[in-house]
């Protein structure tokens, strides 16, 4: 018998799913049946009623795509408006112009995923011979910034210090006084690629924002520029949205250097073993590639990292990778000054769009469709 076909579930038109199929066609098998987002949420009977043959599932993200943004929105009207949470309704959202970049309220967008993905886990209960490659719980688990940081630190996973209930700015800079720290991450609970975050920056006499965020006339946007807000009110702006909208507070670690940049790694664990790392390298401590960060030489970091040092983070990586249900985990992780220990920022579900990337011959995605076969 041959290998089981793909059923992938993603944005036909975005690079994730066309490398995917490119990936297939290098190993020499057959393209996977695409079940687009924007169809399945208009219709869950375009996946339901798919047969039980035996297929492996992948799930992709959702992101990228104006017309799927909008269909979660209206999926988690309800359940936003439940929590209070600032609220588009379906008529605004039907109305909104497509306005790359701009944020439309990220937690009313994340709830709509989350049942979403409770549909999906309903779905592939009627499906048993449907093998899913990440389980949608564990997506949904590796959106919540703050549940991951407390499950790691519970199982003694070395995560940054974190502050819990902080929802307003008079309270984080309470906390963050008695707490002695000078500089905190606030990052969106359920963002990612670094879009809605902040370096939260507390002095005696002045504060600061190192943030993506900008705000203008029409509302809040994620820039690919990197910023320093200086003026009290535009710091509070920001501050106050980033934690209306639910966010992880953690302490600012300093981050060890590489040729005298900052630098961390985006460490792609599949099947519960490291498979491809990227050094993000910067001149700040926001790293993401797509914010000015370079990809940093392996070689150099090789040179730097002590071996001891370098295999415990490679084991904090499988205990990560241990804990959720996933063939991959792309997982972000810094080294302390002076490579002093490590710590795990934060870990993705789709954190496997890494291009030009390859190891023994194969790109990471032919890689994960290797294993996923065994």
């Amino acid at each position: 018998m041959g290998a089981p076909p793909f059923l992938l579930i993603g944005n036909p038109e975005n690079r994730r799913v066309t490398l995917f199929q490119a990936a297939l066609a290098a190993r020499g098998l057959p393209p996977a049946h695409v079940v687009p987002w924007r169809e399945l949420l208009r219709e869950p009977a375009v996946l339901a009623d798919l047969p039980d043959t035996e297929r492996l599932v992948r799930i992709d993200a959702a992101g990228e795509s104006f017309e799927v943004e909008k269909a979660l929105l209206k999926r988690g009207h309800e359940d936003a408006r439940a929590l209070g949470c600032a609220v588009l309704t379906p008529e605004q959202i039907d109305a909104l112009p497509e306005d790359r970049g701009r944020i439309l309220c990220p937690r009313q967008y994340h709830l709509g995923f989350l049942r979403t993905l409770s549909q999906l886990e309903a779905i592939f209960a009627e499906h048993p011979r449907w093998r899913v490659l990440s389980s949608p719980a564990s997506i949904a688990e590796l959106f919540d910034k703050r549940l991951t940081s407390r499950k790691y630190a519970a199982r003694g996973i070395p995560v940054p210090p974190s502050l819990e209930g902080i929802t307003d700015v008079e309270s984080l800079r309470t906390r963050m006084r008695e707490e002695g720290w000078r500089e905190a991450f606030v990052k969106l609970s359920c963002g990612s690629s670094a879009s809605c975050l902040g370096i939260f920056r507390l002095g005696r006499s002045d504060e600061s924002l190192f943030t993506t965020l900008e705000q203008t006339d029409t509302g809040w946007y994620n820039s690919l520029k990197v910023r320093r807000l200086r003026e009290p009110r535009r710091v509070e702006a920001a501050l106050e949205f980033l934690l209306r909208e639910g966010s992880q507070v953690e302490r600012a670690l300093p981050k060890a250097r590489l040729r005298g940049e900052f630098f961390d790694c985006r460490v792609l664990m599949v099947r519960g073993e490291p498979a491809f790392t990227v050094i993000r390298q910067s001149r700040h401590p926001i790293t993401n590639l797509h914010l000015g960060g370079k990809r940093g030489d392996m070689d150099a970091f090789l040179a730097a990292v002590p071996p001891r040092e370098l295999e415990a983070a490679m084991e904090t990586c499988r205990q990560v990778a241990r804990a959720h249900d996933c063939l991959h985990v792309g997982i972000d992780l810094m080294y302390e000054a002076y490579f002093q220990g490590h710590a795990v920022l934060e870990a993705n579900a789709f954190g496997d769009l890494l291009p030009n990337l390859r190891r023994d011959g194969l790109s990471v995605y032919e890689w994960e469709i290797r294993e996923a076969l065994r």
